[in-house]
């Protein structure tokens, strides 16, 4: 007879309470709440560092552009040349040869200098911008004339570079701007104390200009102020009044679908279709002025006009059922429950919705130079109105990006401060939210 076997016993499992389990979950739960955090402060430091980073190259690169070098040259109001015949006749002044007072006071300053091509190089240290101020002085101060002083001009952008030393004096005087005379000429001015500089007005006075030291960005800013003042006073109001009407009173039908899918799908066309627009329409057809503000505002007002109407009625969507109720309720008609409630409850988000889409538009402005041949065909003077002929910033960015650097051997700082100073709203304009 079999014997019975014994069942083999289990160990019990040791007796852990609920409380010692949950306190061990939210130990871990912490520490990696801990760790995430760390993360992310982490995360949020090192893009920090890298805006910090970039603004201070951006400002390390751009800050000498704020500066521009002088030379101390004694000029003598020779009356022989400004006004032969005596009369102070204003005309006569204007066309006087004021280039020939620059040179004979650079002559002046180097009497040993000789020859044609070296005279020439010695000329070439100066801005042609002296002539011009010269004449300024004599125009507003004819007693000048006759006189002799000790006056601080321009130099060339070459000097400039040099003095904010962009130019590497090792090489080869075939490889760099500025011959090796320049250069002693230079140091000889300098141990002199004829070289200084000073605050870089021309940039904030001046237009565009073929020589570096002479451009400004003034005639941009006034470009693209004209600009965006046609496209504000055209976008917005006809797109508040649009939406205002689609949402409003507008019946719906096929021909209010159709509208409304016309204005979706042109909210979604490419800026370089409404660029080839603007040149079929305004430009060849109605015969409006090439490069004028009026024509980049109606361009940019077409561009914005779809997203602005969709998003007012968007924000009047959002204005509660139960003001148009009450404004009804009380005698109101409904024009005057749109005027009076509806409209001023949805403006403050159809103004943010503008403000967007200026910033929008005015990316669009800025990009607009890779669609179209920049730098040769620039008008320089600032435009004194939004029928006249002029540039943006966007096209003077899209100058100063395609020039060959021995083309235009300006300061690069100053071309690096100029790039910054319209690229970098452009990078927020594109992203307004």
């Amino acid at each position: 007879m079999n014997k019975p076997t014994a069942t083999p016993t289990v160990p019990a499992a040791p007796n852990r309470d609920i409380k010692t389990i949950v306190n061990a979950g939210l130990k871990r739960r912490h520490a990696a709440e801990r760790h995430f955090r760390w993360y992310g402060l982490i995360a949020i430091s090192l893009g920090l560092a890298f805006v910090v980073l970039m603004f201070a190259n951006i400002i390390g690169k751009g800050y000498p552009a704020f500066w521009q070098t002088y030379v101390q040259v004694p000029i003598k109001f020779d009356a022989a040349v400004l006004d032969p015949d005596g009369k102070r006749d204003p005309q006569t002044l204007a066309n006087a040869d004021y280039a020939a007072l620059v040179r004979a006071g650079m002559r002046q300053l180097f009497p040993d200098v000789q020859g044609r091509l070296e005279l020439r190089a010695l000329y070439g240290l100066v801005s042609s911008d002296a002539a011009y101020e010269l004449q300024r002085r004599v125009l507003q101060t004819p007693a000048l004339i006759g006189a002799e002083q000790e006056l601080w001009l321009l130099a060339s952008a070459t000097v400039d570079t040099l003095v904010k030393g962009n130019i590497n004096r090792a090489l080869d005087e075939s490889e760099r701007p500025i011959k090796d005379n320049q250069i002693e000429w230079v140091d000889k001015l300098q141990a002199a104390g004829k070289i200084e500089k000073q605050f870089n007005a021309v940039l904030f006075r001046s237009g565009d200009s073929r020589e570096p030291e002479q451009a400004g960005i003034r005639g941009a800013l006034m470009g693209s102020f004209y600009t965006l003042l046609v496209t504000f006073l055209l976008s917005f109001p006809i797109g508040v009044a649009t939406a205002v009407y689609l949402e409003e009173f507008a019946p719906k039908n096929r021909w209010t679908d159709l509208i409304e899918v016309n204005i979706n799908n042109l909210a979604a066309v490419p800026s370089i279709v409404f660029g080839l627009l603007g040149l079929a329409v305004f430009i060849n057809f109605f015969g409006l002025p090439r490069s004028a503000p009026l024509v980049g505002g109606l361009v940019l007002s077409l561009m914005t006009l779809p997203v602005i109407i969709i998003a007012g009625r968007a924000a009047l969507t959002s204005v509660p059922p139960s003001i148009r109720e009450a404004a009804l309720g009380m005698g109101a008609s409904k024009l005057q429950m749109v005027g009076h409630h509806v409209l001023p409850l949805a403006m403050p988000g159809m103004a943010d919705d503008r403000h967007g889409r200026l910033h929008r538009g005015r990316a669009q402005e800025f990009h607009g130079p890779l669609h179209r041949p920049p730098g040769a065909n620039l008008p320089l003077v600032r435009p004194a109105g939004a029928r006249v002929r002029g540039t943006d910033l966007g096209r003077d960015h899209g100058a100063a990006g395609v020039h060959d650097p021995d083309e235009w051997p300006g300061d690069p700082a100053a071309q690096a401060l100029r790039t910054a100073l319209v690229s970098a709203p452009t990078d927020f304009a594109a992203h307004p939210s």
